[in-house]
This record gives C-alpha cells, sequence and structure tokens, in this order.
C-alpha cells in the first residue's frame, strides 16, 4: 500500500469511542462529586489538536491496517492519556486555566470560592479534583487500550508499550521540576528530559501502538521509533522557542511563563555556557519575570548565539528523522508529520 498524502494528518476517528467510554463510565457513580468529576473530565477531553490519535491512526493505515473500530478505541486511549497528562500537570505547573478557560483545577477551585472558602482552600481543593480526574482519565486509557478488541498477544504488546511510556514520562515530569528547582542542567541532560517528558508518550507511543497493531516488523517499528523520538524532541525545542520569541496570538503560548517558572529549556542549557548566563541567571532565579525581563533575556539569547544554536539543533534532528525512515514505503507520509509539527525546523 502507498503511504497516504497530508490528507492522512487529518483528525482521526476517536469522537466516537470517546462519547462511548464518558457515556459508560456515568453510570458508574451517584454522588454529585462523581458527576460533577466526570463532567469536568469530559470537558477536559474535548477540543484540542487530536495529535497523538492523528499520528496513530495515518501511521496505521499507511502500514496497511484495517481494524477501523479497533483502531478508533486505539486512538481514544492516547487521547485519554494525553488528558490524563495534562490534567497532572496543570496541577504540577500551578495553572488553572488551558485553552483560554479554566481547566480542572479553575473549575473546582472557583465552585469552592463561590461557597466562601478562603483561597489556599479553594486551589487546594481545585487540585485534588484535577488530580483525581487526571487517575479517572489514565485508568480509562489502561481499559480501553486493554478492551480494544486486538488480539491477545497484540493487546499484551500495547500494554506494554504504554506501561513503558508512562514510567519515562513520569520520570521526566519529575526531571523537568527538578532542573528548574535545581538551577542546573547542561543541553544533554535538558534534550534527555524532553524526550522522556514528551516524544515518548506524544509520538514514540503512538507509531509503535501503529506497528503492532499493524503487525509491522521489528526493525520497521525501530526505524518508526527513532523517527518519533528526533521528531519529538523538535517538536519540544520548538515550544522552547516559542515560550521565548514566539508570536503569543499565534503560540498561544506566553513568552514570560518559562521565564517566571525557572524553566530549563534548551534555550537556558546553552546559555548556561556562555559569558551571557550572569546577566540571565538572575532573572530565572527570582521568579518574578516580567516583558521588561523577557525582553532584555530574548536580546541576551540572541547574542550569545542560544538562539541560532537550538534552531540548527531543530533542523539537525528533524534531518536525522526523517533519514531514518527514507527507506520505508512511508516516508512520504513521514516527511508531511515532520513538516507539520516541526514547523520551521523540517
Amino acid at each position: 500500500m502507498s503511504a497516504p498524502t497530508r490528507d492522512a494528518l487529518a483528525p482521526a476517528p476517536v469522537d466516537g469511542a470517546l462519547a462511548s467510554f464518558f457515556a459508560d463510565g456515568a453510570g458508574h457513580g451517584e454522588t454529585s462529586e462523581h458527576r460533577e468529576l466526570w463532567d469536568a473530565l469530559s470537558r477536559a477531553a474535548e477540543g484540542g489538536k487530536r495529535l497523538r490519535p492523528a499520528l496513530f491512526h495515518s501511521v496505521y493505515l499507511a502500514l496497511g491496517g484495517r481494524q477501523g473500530e479497533v483502531a478508533a478505541r486505539v486512538g481514544a486511549a492516547l487521547e485519554l492519556l494525553h488528558t490524563a497528562l495534562v490534567v497532572h500537570d496543570d496541577v504540577i505547573d500551578g495553572d488553572d486555566v488551558r485553552r483560554g478557560v479554566p481547566n480542572v483545577v479553575g473549575e473546582f477551585s472557583a465552585r469552592a470560592r463561590e461557597r466562601g472558602h478562603e483561597e489556599q482552600k479553594a486551589v487546594r481543593y481545585g487540585q485534588t479534583a484535577a488530580i483525581l480526574a487526571g487517575d479517572l482519565a489514565l485508568a480509562g486509557a489502561v481499559r480501553t487500550l486493554a478492551l480494544c478488541g486486538a488480539a491477545p498477544g497484540t493487546v499484551a504488546r500495547m500494554l506494554d508499550l504504554l506501561d513503558r511510556a508512562l514510567h519515562l514520562s513520569a520520570a521526566g515530569e519529575l526531571a523537568d521540576v527538578r532542573l528548574s528547582l535545581d538551577g542546573d542542567g547542561d543541553l544533554a541532560t535538558v534534550v534527555s528530559m524532553e524526550h522522556q517528558k514528551t516524544a515518548v508518550y506524544s509520538f514514540e507511543l503512538p507509531v509503535q501502538l501503529a506497528a503492532a497493531l499493524a503487525g509491522a516488523a521489528a526493525d520497521h517499528e525501530a526505524a518508526l521509533t527513532r523517527y518519533a523520538q528526533l521528531v519529538g524532541v523538535v517538536y519540544q525545542i520548538r515550544d522552547d522557542l516559542d515560550g521565548m520569541f514566539g508570536d503569543e496570538t499565534v503560540t498561544g503560548k506566553s513568552t514570560v511563563s518559562d521565564l517566571r517558572e525557572g524553566k530549563c529549556t534548551t534555550l537556558i542549557a546553552y546559555a548556561r555556557t556562555t559569558a551571557a548566563w550572569p546577566q540571565i541567571a538572575p532573572v530565572l532565579a527570582a521568579g518574578t519575570a516580567d516583558e521588561a525581563d523577557a525582553t532584555r533575556v530574548r536580546t541576551l539569547l540572541e547574542e550569545c548565539g542560544a538562539r541560532t544554536y537550538v534552531e540548527d539543533l531543530a533542523v539537525d534532528f528533524t534531518r536525522q528523522a526523517r533519514q531514518s525512515v527514507a527507506h520505508l514505503p512511508q516516508a512520504p507520509l513521514l516527511d508531511d508529520w515532520a513538516r507539520a509539527v516541526t514547523r520551521g525546523a523540517a
């Protein structure tokens, strides 16, 4: 089968499987707390780019996959996993808004305030709700994958892949917080963290599940995994660049928040090795960066070569990713994906 064209990057058909999941789960509890949690989780799973199920589905079709309903459930499991990690990530980052509206933390915190509770208790209530809602989504992802309808051996293989992704993603998330807390980390350490935190579950897992469900050969899956690892790191590097130099109206990402949170990004890791670091370090340490601070740091990152270095790194990783699958029949599709998710780095 020839590889699909860019049309394959269209959203995957997972809405029906997700709707069934939420309809079934609604009957598991009879209390107002369960209804509120379940409704909030359902809203958290709405919208978004459906990037992970779209990548899975397009690669699965390109590999010759034909199990439509099974694939839809696998795609839904990927979206539930993403929802779980995003809801938990909002707690870790102290965020109460996502996509311009209150997230689970913000929604439940607001309810507590309306009942007259002071701020600290209200936020704790919101964070508690988010942790619990994320737990439900995570359990749902595992259950949906386990009951997707594939052959038992294939299901076992896919669950092993999911388990690996969860372990590495958890380690990457903790490493991200530690690097910001300690204020250290060289470039190799940061790239490794970004691989674990983002690339593993967002890119490697979807293509590995596609290969497993389609019955692809081991060397084929290995090439896809290497491709996904590199593209996933570039995806996060582009996020680092957007977090410093992007247009907030286009990216939806603040160009101050990474500085204010002391994030150890690829830009910061490179800058730490340059003469500009003594001027940048106090801004990160203060935790109070404003737009004036961000403007000054942006200038320093350009002058010390950090921006150019990181942009070139993204281009090099993208080149390596495309070369790693150039021998596969699916190379045109994977080139499309590389261009779509790495943007200027393709």
